[in-house]
């Protein structure tokens, strides 16, 4: 219930901060943006402002609050906020940041600058940033957070609560201590709820769960957030060569990995960038727009080829002018179903070389019943609309052919360009959609061009 009121609250923060800037009273929304806002409601007043508005409310936000809510922005708009400072008024942002989100801000700054502002670090806090800066930041090392409370396995559980209580604050999502050994290898996890009940005698190796296995910082980070939904983990620890502890990946981070591969899966249909700023300048999108539009062009180009080859049959039968696009079009959709079941099945780890057969298999029996279905249902449609039957059993062949070869080519797609290092989701759909028309039409009109000479 108090969620719920916390979450109305907000809401009407937001229309009243709405109001105001549409009264100009900046003072009174410099007050809810600083007073009443958290920084993840302000992140998302900016990414849904558009650039004028946006200057002018980061302007407002206190200086206290900027580096939280750098945060929670997407990346296009947080780097067009760095880009505005110095390296001195980033080090004084980014004092309380965690090494994993330092990180992570970081790599979108030029090398000059990193350096300035690792400069400006005190030791500590600059080995622990530099150690996640050494890993990509699409693995597990990148993603880690250096900030770990570990302990010894001979220790008793007593001399641990005493140990945590010299503490200030544990590190967020704290849900168990890491147990190494004095050459800090990993032996386990100790959680805080089984200590708390256990007998203060105890050490912490009678204590402490080792079935839990840790990640290898060289995973990639699509595979982290696969085992934290596959084993409802909170935290993980991240171990590299020998076993030897270097974080841990909390689950803050890993929902970003999860929403980041959802937008970066959906962005990637249209081509566009999974951090594309909504309220980005007019000649920004159309630059970013522009690449892809050439491209589909091209296979656009390529379809209309195909047509032109068969000109002279489009000219002795107007009807398959009329009925071209039906060929196509049910091919395209047929295609996109099973791309976008082989892209998921891929994303959440499901297919492998064990299955691929049963899947195609599946697939191609699946088009070709379709394919009956729906040609029966067009055949009777064009015969009755041209009083043709030839015309009907040409276009029903035809969309047979079609929605088998989409199947087909849906499924083995995918696998390909992920062998050639290309993204499926950014490459499958434009290649399907070519691969289905010209194979529609070529069906269709090549047909045609047969039974009506």
């Amino acid at each position: 219930m108090a969620e719920i009121l916390e979450k109305s609250q907000a809401r009407q923060r937001l229309r009243s901060l709405g109001e105001a800037l549409d009264s100009g009273a900046l003072q009174q929304v410099s007050r809810i943006l600083n007073g009443g806002l958290s920084p993840s409601d302000i992140a998302h007043l900016l990414e849904s402002s558009p650039p004028r508005q946006r200057a002018l409310l980061w302007n407002l936000v206190d200086k206290n609050l900027e580096g939280e809510v750098l945060q929670y922005l997407n990346d296009d708009i947080r780097g067009y906020f760095l880009s505005k400072l110095n390296a001195q008024e980033l080090a004084s942002i980014i004092e309380d940041f965690e090494s994993d989100d330092l990180a992570d801000l970081l790599q979108q700054l030029p090398d000059t600058v990193i350096q300035e502002v690792l400069d400006t670090m005190d030791e500590q806090d600059r080995q622990r940033v530099e150690e996640v800066l050494a890993y990509p930041e699409d693995t597990a090392g990148g993603l880690m957070n250096t900030d770990t409370i570990t302990v010894r396995p001979d220790l008793t559980i007593d001399v641990v609560l005493r140990y945590l209580r010299r503490h200030r604050s544990l590190p967020p999502m704290t849900d168990s201590l890491i147990v190494v050994s004095r050459r800090d290898e990993y032996v386990g996890v100790l959680a805080i709820t089984k200590m708390l009940v256990s007998n203060p005698s105890a050490t912490v190796r009678e204590v402490m769960d080792t079935d839990i296995e840790p990640i290898p910082v060289t995973m990639a980070d699509t595979q982290v957030a696969t085992l934290f939904e596959r084993y409802d983990l909170i935290s993980s620890p991240v171990v590299g060569e020998g076993g030897k502890l270097l974080g841990r990946i909390t689950i803050d981070d890993v929902v970003d990995v999860i929403r980041e591969d959802a937008d970066h899966s959906l962005m990637s249909l249209a081509g566009l960038d999974e951090d594309e700023d909504t309220f980005a300048p007019i000649m920004k999108t159309t630059r970013r727009r522009a690449v892809w539009l050439g491209i589909n062009l091209i296979t656009a180009f390529i379809a209309a080829s195909v047509i032109g080859l068969f000109e002279g049959t489009i000219e002795k039968v107007v009807a398959l002018a009329v009925l071209m696009p039906i060929v196509a079009s049910m091919g395209g959709i047929a295609g996109s179903q099973t791309l976008t079941l082989v892209i998921r099945g891929m994303a959440v780890g499901q297919i492998s070389g064990a299955n691929i057969g049963w899947l195609l298999n599946r697939e191609f029996f699946s088009g070709a019943l379709n394919g009956l279905l729906w040609a029966l249902v067009v055949s009777v449609a064009a015969t009755v609309w041209f009083g043709d039957p030839l015309i009907g059993a040409v276009i029903a062949a035809a969309l047979i052919i079609n929605l088998v070869a989409a199947a087909i080519v849906g499924t083995v797609l995918p696998l390909f360009l992920k062998s050639r290092n290309i993204d499926p989701a950014l490459a499958g759909g434009v290649i399907l959609t070519t691969v289905t028309d010209v194979v529609g039409f070529m069906a269709f009109l090549g047909l045609a061009t047969i039974f009506y000479g």
